[in-house]
């Protein structure tokens, strides 16, 4: 493949999912590759390979989420200084101290707890979906499990879920263009969301209940608390990251399994396969494609010389398929183990907090899917984000087959 023919950072190159050619070209010939970048001459590094890939996350004294944000795209000082504001754009110690205050939320026994909740929320969707019989999957499973828990989770009124899918789509929007300020509709979306967050964080304020909102702006043992501004902007990261993404792990590991129809059958031959078949969504799909560090200092990374305040984009999409680390990674495989994917981020103080729940979200979809339902089959093409940073599809005109 001649090398002017790579590009990994172009939205449109992901209209048809994953260049897994192009990742693939750069793991083997160039894992640290200095690509082009229409809005800075210099370019940027293109990081592929997954031992990197984890490196980069590991060391944020190294690789900065904060200097010029975690954003793939340019912008500007003023609104660097805004999003620096947001968890996702912070280095320890100021992301340590905040990251402490909203993982009360997301404690190990918090989740274990809802694992029956899930389970039967997941029976009411797929049950609903088998009435309709046929419809876009999207809004028949994928998207309603990740709505209700964040909802639930918020304490969101149920009237309001419809909200946080528009929102969350309008906001994903802005990542089919490299400029985001260019999507207005995205950057209303955030003002409606900052708004519908403040008022909510006053009422629970006014009336306390038990919901993670209720836990957030409370203070801690230590008499900490999340100030107003600093829960606006995680209650945007958490309506984005909690619901875009595992809505897309679900529709993208049903067209895994319809692509592969041995793994369908394998996974309600032994439905105790769930929890690794889960792993291996988020692994196959890597619903976040990217993500932006900012070097601090001159470093060698695979080999290449990275001086101070170059552009550096870690690609889990492409780390998730590592040949050095995955056997026959182009297999879907529901049994994998062991499975060090990077679906959730390569480690570090911006590993994924809500990991777990995320997890066993789609685990629990896929035992009731696998249980309820002979088969799926697609009745019209499938509808992909063009994204350089969320690998989503936004639809999937399916029929449903009952067991």
């Amino acid at each position: 493949m001649p090398l002017k023919a790579i590009d990994v950072y172009d939205p449109a190159r992901y209209a048809d999912g994953i260049p897994q050619d192009d990742f693939r070209w750069l793991r083997e010939n160039d894992p640290v590759h200095r690509h082009a970048d229409p809005e800075l001459p210099e370019g940027f590094w293109a990081v592929t390979r997954h031992a990197d890939v984890s490196r980069v996350s590991r060391t944020p004294d190294t690789f900065s989420s904060s200097r010029r944000t975690t954003m793939l795209g340019e912008v500007s000082e003023e609104e660097c200084a805004q999003q620096r504001m947001m968890m996702l754009n912070m280095d320890p110690p100021e992301h340590s101290r905040l990251r402490g205050l909203v993982s009360r939320g997301f404690t190990p026994k918090t989740i274990r707890l809802m694992g029956e909740h899930l389970r039967r929320t997941s029976e009411l969707i797929v049950d609903r979906a088998l009435e309709a019989g046929s419809g876009d999957f999207v809004d028949l499973c994928a998207a309603e499990l990740p709505l209700i828990v964040l909802a639930e989770l918020m304490g969101v009124p149920v009237e309001d879920r419809r909200k946080i899918f528009d929102w969350s789509n309008r906001l994903a929007s802005a990542t089919t263009t490299l400029r985001i300020e260019e999507n207005e509709d995205a950057a209303t979306a955030a003002i409606e969301v900052y708004a519908y967050a403040n008022d909510l964080g006053i009422a629970k304020r006014a009336c306390p209940a038990d919901d993670i909102v209720t836990t957030l702006i409370s203070p801690d043992e230590s008499g900490q608390e999340l100030s107003e501004l600093e829960f606006d902007l995680f209650f945007l990261l958490l309506l984005f990251a909690g619901n875009e993404t595992t809505r897309n792990a679900i529709s993208g590991g049903m067209l895994a399994m319809i692509e592969h129809p041995e793994q369908w059958e394998r996974l309600r031959d032994n439905i105790d396969l769930a929890p690794q078949a889960a792993e291996e969504i988020v692994r196959w799909v890597s619903p976040v494609n990217s993500f932006r560090r900012t070097a601090t200092r001159d470093v060698e990374l695979g080999g290449q010389p990275i001086q101070e305040g170059d552009k550096v984009i870690v690609f889990y999409s492409s780390a998730n398929y590592d040949e050095s680390v995955f056997e026959n990674p182009y297999a879907f495989d529901i049994g994998r183990s062991p499975n060090p994917h990077l679906g959730f981020g390569g480690g570090g103080p911006h590993f994924c907090l809500g990991r777990h729940l995320a997890a066993l979200e789609v685990e629990m979809m896929f035992r009731t899917l696998a249980t309820k339902l002979r088969g799926v089959e697609l009745t019209g093409p499938v509808g992909r984000l063009s994204s350089n940073f969320v690998n989503g599809i936004t639809s999937m005109p399916v029929r449903l087959i009952p067991a």
